[in-house]
């Protein structure tokens, strides 16, 4: 017993010891799930999640729609920003915007005419980015609350009471097809005699005095807020996914962000090796030889920088053969491949060159991955961020890699949309590469 107890002991000491073990045991796995609870709402308090992006088009200047277009403004979980239709067009094609929505000239009347008859229903066109379905979706429940409440209060408050005399005027040829809409009809009947009574009441209300106006307006707001709501939903939704590209295939990102992922992890082990060459004698002999260290590094570079570039263009030989992903500029996918492969080649040097011992540059080396790999969107797409998290992440690498890879596949964009994510690979390469060579010729001195 007396031994079990000492090797346990002994264990739990060099456990407790081994930081890098803590790190990646410990802190990870904290660092992890704050990141990932804070996209999924936190602990629920304030506004804790990211706002909708929502472009918003108001061609009807009636009532009801600027009502409608007022409560959008005020949810709480949009960010509303009104355009053109082109403008929110090229902004959701783009990227840019994920959902734009175009309240057409007439919706208002429109609307009103239909919530009791069901029919000639006008169409609210919906523009979305095919990479969030899930964002269309949460838009068309607040915009279904919006119109039903207003479209709904107008109606019952009487002040577009022209729909009900309409449908009133048609229910004779209606009725005699649906028992249903005769039931319906007794019910407008009612509805009808209490609008008229309402809009006597208001109008002996109103007249007096500027005052009595005024009170009499926020009786009427408040009665339209309160009033129910109709019978069938006024409106119909016309969904066009907008991308300058082909039709949406989620394989591509998901494709993108593994690759950055899985690749940057060779360059840990691209630097690992040279550690490990470093601890065996291996380069001591390499710097004998008639080579010079700056031709050793750029080997290293060079060869690290092919198989990376290798790996990224095999795996979306197989994305496109099974999974039907489709590069829509090819020019534009081998200058991505190549730019990130050679910062990752640059960082595996970067590794190699700050690295104690392999052992303590591979522990620090996997976290600092996983948090470039994490804040990149490679997990999870970078547009579900929190808007502060969307522009801090602007600085991290793979961020611009799985942007970039996006651009020239689904996105369908060509070199020039790929061009600026190519720029930030290289920059982060000569800044990783330039760091790693000075303090390999500064080690070489001593």
């Amino acid at each position: 017993m007396t031994a079990l107890i000492a090797l346990v002991r002994k264990d739990l000491i060099l456990y407790l010891k081994d930081k890098r073990a803590l790190m990646l045991h410990l802190l990870m796995p904290v660092v992890l799930a704050a990141f990932f609870g804070s996209l999924f709402g936190g602990n629920g308090g304030g506004d804790s999640t990211s706002k909708i992006d929502l472009g918003l088009v108001v061609q009807d200047q009636s009532e009801q729609s600027q009502k409608i277009a007022a409560g959008l403004k005020a949810d709480k979980v949009l960010n509303v920003v009104e355009l053109s239709q082109d403008e929110a067009q090229a902004k959701v094609r783009s990227g840019k915007l994920p959902v734009a929505v175009v309240i057409p000239a007439g919706f208002g009347e429109q609307a009103s005419a239909a919530l009791f008859s069901g029919r000639n229903k006008p169409q609210l066109p919906l523009y979305y980015d095919p990479s969030q379905a899930t964002v269309l979706a949460m838009v068309k429940g607040l915009l279904t609350q919006q119109v039903m409440q207003v479209t709904s209060a107008s109606v019952m408050s009487g002040k577009n009471s022209k729909a009900t005399d309409q449908y009133l005027a048609e229910l004779p040829a209606v009725a005699s097809r649906s028992p249903e809409q005769a039931q319906l009809g007794d019910f407008l009947v009612s509805l009808k005699k209490f609008q008229d009574q309402r809009a006597a009441t208001q109008a002996a209300q109103t007249a007096p005095v500027a005052a009595g106006a005024s009170a009499s307006a926020a009786s009427a707001a408040a009665d339209d807020a309160a009033a129910p709501g109709g019978m069938t939903m006024p409106y119909t939704t016309q969904e066009e996914a907008l991308s300058s590209g082909p039709k949406y295939n989620g394989y591509a990102h998901s494709f993108a962000g593994m690759g950055v992922q899985f690749i940057l992890f060779m360059g840990i082990n691209l630097g690992i090796s040279i550690l490990l060459e470093q601890r065996q004698g291996i380069w001591s002999r390499l710097l004998a030889a008639p080579v010079s260290l700056s031709t050793i590094i750029l080997g290293r570079a060079v060869a690290g920088a092919i198989i990376a570039t290798g790996l990224m263009v095999a795996m979306f030989v197989c994305a496109v053969l099974i999974f039907k992903v489709q590069i829509t500029s090819m020019p534009g996918f081998i200058g991505m491949a190549i730019c990130f492969g050679l910062m990752t080649a640059a960082f595996g040097l970067l590794i190699a060159a700050f690295g104690k011992t392999p052992e303590a540059a591979r522990g620090i080396a996997t976290f600092a991955t996983l948090i470039l790999v994490m804040l990149g969107g490679a997990w999870v797409p970078s547009f579900v961020f929190p808007q502060w998290m969307q522009t801090a992440t602007l600085v991290v690498p793979t961020r611009w890699a799985v942007d970039g890879l996006d651009a020239v596949t689904w996105r369908g964009l060509g070199l020039d949309g790929a061009a600026p994510a190519m720029a930030v690979q290289l920059g982060f390469a000569a800044v990783f590469g330039a760091l790693a060579v000075w303090k390999f010729l500064k080690d070489q001195r001593r």
